[in-house]
């Protein structure tokens, strides 16, 4: 089952492809660039390209437009970048941000002010973005920046939440980008990383009218006892209140959503019916902890296992989504790796599964490994190695643990990012 899953995450992958994602919802007549129903005759061509998934779309724009292209920039991910003919790469950290993504802010902002009435940016965004530009709102600092960014990962707040932090904290998220570009027009295509491809939620929302509210960012503040420092407070006591749906700036903005965490996960299932297990998709709309998550998991495999219920083996339950990691310890590891190493304990003994989680940017939480791949002997591997598997999940020490277990998912910068994908297959005979 091992291969079979590779296989299955490998094709979920392929329809993630972004650059394929970009030139399928572009296109150039003339002088005319059409897109989602709209027409656009610039004087001059502007690309910002960024997120993990930054270089791949930049490219497809590059070898649509050539030439065209005014000038530009790409701001990705260390280990992302790839080779460009006109616009220029800067890398930066996520998922906390660095001086790299403070001089990447620079740069964008720099860039996104000099447009002038006539001109058109093409916004390429993809998730990641929101951390990589790291443009914190004065008077707060990198430091202070890093410290709201840490405390929001390790809180176990959803990605919704921590994006209406971010906006309110920034210049150019939520809404402050096109802000900054007016009077020029603004084309956004957008792939998605976020539950439920909410535009105002993908990379914190630089292109997109922001819903969320300076009352609202105060009670996700008290909801996890986030200890802010001193200048983000003097911030929020302020009037930092974003671009609101109807705003006049958002009237020469077009977002348009040309990719994101369905299509991998109905692309899953379609490779599991391939090769003979028969697909439940369970549900793209994944949050929370990534513990609870596996635990739910373990509770339909054995079902499955028990009375063939809600589908007969072999079969393959696939999800998709945004889990979370509640952070109780000091440990290594992400959210993917965490639900595998959570599902292996919870079915620890049983026989007849075997189960993948993988971020589908290739690198889960900050560490070199995209996810785990798991069955019923996983747990034992791993006291094998000398290491007591509940104290390490207690721990959040997911990483080391399943590398002892010989269980790291390795897939290397995938070059798009589209949430994570999770795949149970279910072959039958329960026994260990």
């Amino acid at each position: 089952m091992e291969e079979d899953l590779r296989q299955i995450l490998d094709a979920g992958l392929a329809v993630a492809d972004p650059k394929a994602a970009v030139l399928r919802s572009l296109e150039l007549e003339g002088d005319r660039i059409l897109a989602g129903g709209e027409s656009f005759e610039p004087e001059r061509i502007f690309v910002l390209s960024a997120g993990k998934a930054a270089c791949a779309m930049a490219r497809a724009a590059e070898e649509l437009l050539g030439d065209r292209i005014f000038g530009g920039l790409v701001v990705t991910k260390e280990g992302h970048e790839a080779p460009l003919r006109f616009l220029e790469t800067i890398v930066a950290s996520h998922p906390e941000p660095d001086e790299r993504g403070v001089e990447a802010a620079r740069r964008t902002t720099e860039l996104v002010e000099s447009l002038d009435e006539g001109d058109l940016l093409i916004a390429l965004v993809s998730g990641g973005a929101s951390a990589l530009l790291a443009d914190s709102a004065p008077p707060i600092s990198l430091a202070a920046l890093k410290k709201v960014t840490g405390a929001l990962l390790r809180s176990g707040a959803s990605i919704d939440e921590i994006n209406a932090v971010r906006k309110h904290v920034s210049t150019l998220k939520g809404g402050g980008l096109v802000r900054r570009a007016a009077p020029a027009d603004t084309l956004a295509l957008l792939l998605s990383d976020v539950v439920g491809d909410d535009v105002s939620s993908i990379a914190s929302g630089l292109t997109a009218p922001d819903p969320t509210t300076l009352d609202g960012v105060r009670k996700i503040v008290e909801r996890y006892a986030l200890e802010l420092p001193g200048s983000v407070q003097e911030h929020l006591r302020g009037d930092p209140e974003t671009p609101k749906p109807g705003d006049p700036v958002f009237e020469k903005v077009s977002n348009i959503l040309v990719g994101g965490n369905r299509p991998t996960a109905e692309e899953a299932a379609r490779k599991a019916r391939e090769l003979g297990y028969a697909p439940l998709l369970l549900t793209t709309h994944v949050t929370g902890d990534a513990r609870c998550v596996a635990g739910m998991y373990a509770a339909i495999v054995k079902e499955v296992l028990d009375s063939g219920n809600p589908v007969a083996p072999p079969c393959a339950l696939i999800s998709g989504g945004e889990a979370t990691v509640v952070v109780r310890g000091d440990g290594m590891g992400g959210p993917s790796q965490e639900f595998a190493f959570a599902l292996a304990l919870e079915l620890e003994g049983i026989g007849g599964w075997a189960a993948l989680a993988a971020d589908t940017d290739g690198g889960d939480g900050p560490t070199d490994a995209a996810g785990g791949l798991v069955d019923g002997k996983t747990a034992q591997k791993v006291r094998n190695g000398g290491t007591d598997p509940a104290e390490a999940l207690a721990n959040n020490d997911a990483y080391p643990a399943l590398e002892g277990a010989g269980a790291l998912l390795f897939t290397g910068p995938t070059g798009t990012n589209v949430n994570d994908l999770r795949v149970a297959l279910v072959a039958g005979g329960a026994d260990g």
